[in-house]
């Protein structure tokens, strides 16, 4: 796509489009804040405003396999990241909330300066403690929230989640559009619809390229001639090229319009000061991100699942598990299991 009709678009949607917010990259935002510049001054403030204002309480002092409030400043961490796309409704379920189109646990480990996301199908054939039935893991967020979603993942994963970020699927638009996009290499030529559920607005050709916002996300939710487990790769790809990018030295000057772009459409448990406790990640040198995604196969009962293959699972629990250095046996008398299993 041309110079010309990406401004033209981006200026489109701008005019048109309610904005969209992101919180995928206030971390490496507030890492290259250290500075004690008037910028960085003021650009602390607009972060911090914005993250209080999207602080939600999950009715939890802490997760239940912990045995103590964690301190990212001190503790390896768990941060689960739920997309929610309001294109696809409650109606499914007629529950409350709509679904979870994107789940990415990320375990933080301090002292090896490390991030492992993995990245959950959400057709996954899971038992919801919600319910107390088995269900795809992306209709917890319809039946009872994040509470409910975190539930369903630590009795999945036998792994903590001790923060939870929620924001709408079609956040990173804004965001893409104010780094003037990022590189990602798309895999096949595809047709797409936009975040307004055009048909067939986007049109990619194969190829590593520079993605608009509307465009990247066309990409992270095509699964029309692969899989969701590859939608879920893709995803890891584009949430990677965001932070590489926001890291670079030429957006620093692009965080108060970043920031200005979060704005309302998110929520999380983490305050301030906590989110503050992630800047040793950007400051101690080479960051290591490691992707993961969890094997399995079709599965048709009374509809489709993706049906997880449990030794897969169980390398990753312990992968997890490692890096958080847990020791999981001691906390699983609280953990919520399946009572038929």
């Amino acid at each position: 796509m041309s110079k010309k009709n990406l401004d033209s678009r981006v200026e489109k949607l701008k005019s048109n489009k309610k904005r969209k917010k992101l919180l995928f990259i206030l971390v490496p935002i507030i890492v290259f804040l250290t500075a004690t510049s008037a910028y960085a001054y003021t650009v602390m403030n607009k972060a911090e405003n914005a993250i209080t204002n999207s602080y939600e309480d999950d009715g939890r002092d802490k997760s239940e396999l912990r045995e103590k409030e964690v301190d990212p400043t001190e503790d390896h961490v768990s941060i689960l990241f739920i997309g929610v796309d309001d294109s696809e409704h409650r109606s499914e379920n007629g529950g409350s909330s709509s679904l979870s189109d994107a789940l990415i646990l990320a375990t933080l480990n301090k002292d090896l300066n490390s991030v492992k996301l993995l990245s959950i199908p959400r057709d996954s054939y899971v038992y919801i403690p919600e319910v107390d039935k088995f269900d795809k893991i992306t209709h917890a967020h319809s039946f009872g929230g994040p509470k409910a979603t975190i539930e369903t993942v630590e009795n999945f994963l036998e792994v903590p989640v001790d923060y939870y970020v929620k924001l709408d699927f079609h956040a990173f638009i804004d965001v893409i559009d104010a780094l003037n996009g990022v590189t990602i290499n798309v895999p096949y030529e595809l047709y797409e619809m936009d975040s307004n559920d055009t048909k067939n607005a986007i049109h990619l050709l194969p190829g590593e390229q520079l993605l608009n916002g509307e465009e990247a996300l066309a990409l992270a939710r095509t699964r029309k001639l692969d899989n969701d487990i590859e939608r879920g790769k893709r995803q890891q790809d584009i949430i990677k090229a965001i932070m590489d990018k926001s890291l670079s030295a030429s957006s620093i000057l692009k965080y108060d319009e970043i920031i200005q772009a979060v704005g309302d459409n998110m929520s999380t448990n983490m305050n301030f000061d906590q989110m503050k406790g992630f800047i040793s990640y950007g400051t101690s040198g080479s960051l290591d991100i490691e992707t993961l995604n969890l094997k399995g196969s079709d599965l048709w009962t009374d509809r489709y699942y993706y049906q997880i293959d449990e030794q897969d699972l169980e390398q990753k629990k312990q992968s997890l598990q490692e890096h958080l250095d847990l020791n999981v046996s001691k906390e699983m008398t609280s953990l919520k299991v399946n009572p038929n299993s």
